[in-house]
């Protein structure tokens, strides 16, 4: 009897797996329906930033293999411009540190070598780089002759990729990541304060949280936090700069340019948000600890205050949806514990640039090698994964959100304003990274910031007397590693100068 239970559940799970495969392959075929159907064997190189044992299986379970079922002609290879196990794997000596090599470069390399990729997958930040460098072809003309619909692309995605091509379409990219702002429906209620509305200013949206936030000691209610999780005071004052695209120094790491107005306002705005104790502190965190260390118990949270409905306000990613859908499911089985009522809005903008968002990124950019041997199937593999039929199979993902519009819908049936995560545009793209290849030593100018921003907190020091200090002991620093950008010779590093008692 179980043997024929155990058969007749094996047959039933071969015809679902048949049926399954049977639709999926359908759907592929209709997809790719005007693609060649020559038996003739083509090679499509794709070109990725990063090769490795793991990277390329990965790559071709997302991408390549949907698309290799209905064209059994074409064969893939995925070259990688920067090998990862190379990275990983390498002994270096401290005192003469490998110079890290530049991804732009190594990209070039593989787009205009003797065997070039057809296709390249990029980051958002090479993206104007490639097509001021003539290094890829526009898809313009292409979507036009194929009448190719974009028309329900997601604003965030459409217009951030022309913005970065000077109005062109040079790369497609059929999924992104985006954050938003999450607010506690109830606390702005109870406070009879208006809940915050999308493309809010920064000074608008921490003026918010000032009203809303109250109570005392592990009773507080705080009104914002810069994310899900608590940081120092320093990072989140660098977390409000770089939303408001200020830099620590100048392109070159030469010199400091932290000793300006708007970083006096940065650092007085994030102090005075600590001393008002409208974020979490420190001491709020350590006694929230050590209350419920005495009282035991799980923490299914980790210290996420937002779902502990402990504060208004915070910026998180698409992702994040899941954790509190979870919590919300899950509420039943945790003591004292009330499921948050929350929905979206646009992360904060600056007034200087309001229909840009932080905290949104373009990956896996797909674009043509203007120098393609074989650019007709690189244009059908990249309509192919940027297709609606594609974006349907996709759209079931909890982290990432899919480009078209029209399979972007709110997860597991809940109701919340999904276009705060559509409707901005990502930051200009810069290679922050650059100046670390070239200058491993300048994240040392960086660090007397810690504690002197501590120390404005601490109202030890006024913000501008505090950066004046960092732009002198940031510069002395940026000085000394001038000519010497490597670090070789002194262990990698440079002397910090202590901070004057």
């Amino acid at each position: 009897m179980n043997n024929k239970r155990l058969s007749g559940k094996r047959i039933r799970k071969f015809t679902l797996v048949s049926l399954t495969l049977t639709l999926l392959i359908g759907l592929l075929a209709a997809c790719s329906s005007g693609s060649d159907s020559s038996t003739e064997k083509r090679v499509l190189r794709i070109g990725v930033l990063y090769g490795g044992a793991d990277n390329e299986p990965y790559f071709r379970q997302q991408y390549t293999d949907m698309y290799e079922m209905s064209h059994p002609n074409i064969e893939f290879q995925i070259v990688g411009a920067i090998n990862y196990d190379d990275q990983r794997f390498e002994q270096q000596d401290p005192a003469k540190p490998t110079k890290q090599p530049d991804p732009y470069e190594k990209m070039k390399e593989m787009l205009t070598g003797s065997n070039p990729v057809d296709v390249v997958v990029l980051d958002y930040n090479m993206l104007r780089r490639m097509t001021q460098d003539n290094l890829l072809q526009p898809l313009d003309p292409l979507v036009a002759q194929d009448k190719f619909d974009l028309s329900d692309y997601v604003p965030t995605v459409v217009e951030g990729i022309k913005a970065a091509g000077d109005g062109g379409l040079y790369a497609l990219t059929p999924t992104f990541n985006s954050s938003a702002l999450y607010y506690n429906k109830k606390m702005f209620t109870e406070a009879g304060v208006t809940p915050p509305t999308n493309k809010m200013e920064w000074t608008e949206v921490l003026n918010l949280a000032r009203q809303v936030a109250k109570g005392e000691g592990v009773d507080r209610k705080f009104g914002f936090s810069f994310n899900r999780w608590s940081n120092d005071g320093f990072s989140n004052a660098q977390s409000y700069s770089q939303a408001l695209q200020l830099k620590m120094w100048d392109d070159k790491g030469e010199k400091m340019l932290v000793n300006s107005d708007q970083w006096e306002n940065v650092w007085s705005t994030v102090a005075s948000l600590y001393q008002e104790e409208v974020i979490p502190t420190q001491e709020f965190m350590n006694k929230m600890y050590e209350k419920q260390n005495s009282e035991g118990g799980n923490d299914p949270f980790y210290g996420d205050l937002f779902i502990k409905g402990k504060i208004a306000m915070t910026i998180g990613d698409y992702g994040y949806i899941n954790e509190l859908k979870r919590a919300s499911d899950n509420a039943s089985k945790i003591k004292d514990f009330e499921a948050v009522d929350w929905d979206v809005v646009t992360v904060p903008v600056s007034p200087s640039d309001p229909e840009v968002g932080s905290s949104i990124s373009l990956s896996q950019l797909m674009g043509i090698n203007n120098k393609a041997q074989n650019d007709k199937d690189a244009w059908d593999f990249i309509k192919f994964s940027n297709s609606k039929e594609w974006a349907k199979l996709k759209s079931r993902s909890l982290y990432e959100m899919v480009a078209r519009k029209e399979f972007l819908t709110p997860i597991g049936g809940l109701q919340y304003n999904i276009d705060a995560f559509t409707s901005l545009k990502p930051m200009p793209a810069v290679d922050t990274d650059k100046i670390f290849r070239e200058k491993p030593g300048v994240w040392e100018a960086q660090q007397p910031g810690y504690e002197l921003f501590q120390a404005v907190i601490e109202k030890k020091k006024s913000a501008r007397e505090a950066l004046a200090e960092w732009e002198t002991r940031g510069n002395a620093v940026l000085e000394k590693i001038k000519n010497n950008p490597t670090g070789e010779g002194n262990g990698g590093g440079v002397e910090i100068m202590p901070m004057p008692r």
